[in-house]
């Protein structure tokens, strides 16, 4: 993936990655479709919509992850956001299995 709304340090990112790499790179599509900006923070991708922090792609050992900033604030209809912390943060979970779907 290259175009301007890309960061080449998330390209770098992802060309290094060796677990998790095939999510990274799903994952990354369907949050650049939602037209946040992509930024490089803490390591990992991060989307920024109007400079404040969106959503994180984080890899963990036994699956990958979504970290919503604000994420307590967001309706959870279905249930699939994990709290994190207590006031703030949430997170979504994703194996490969669940884009194959």
């Amino acid at each position: 993936m290259t175009n301007s709304r890309t960061n080449p340090k998330v390209d770098e990112f992802l060309s290094k990655a060796k677990k998790w790499k095939e999510e990274f790179e799903k994952l990354r599509t369907i949050i650049l479709d939602c037209e946040l900006t992509e930024d490089f923070k803490w390591m990992h991708p991060c989307y920024t919509y109007n400079n404040k922090n969106v959503v994180l792609i984080h890899g963990f050992k036994e699956y990958c992850a979504l970290l919503f900033h604000k994420g307590a604030l967001l309706q959870d209809a279905h249930g699939i956001l994990i709290q994190q912390t207590e006031n703030v943060q949430r997170r979504a979970r994703f194996g490969l299995q669940m884009f194959r779907k």
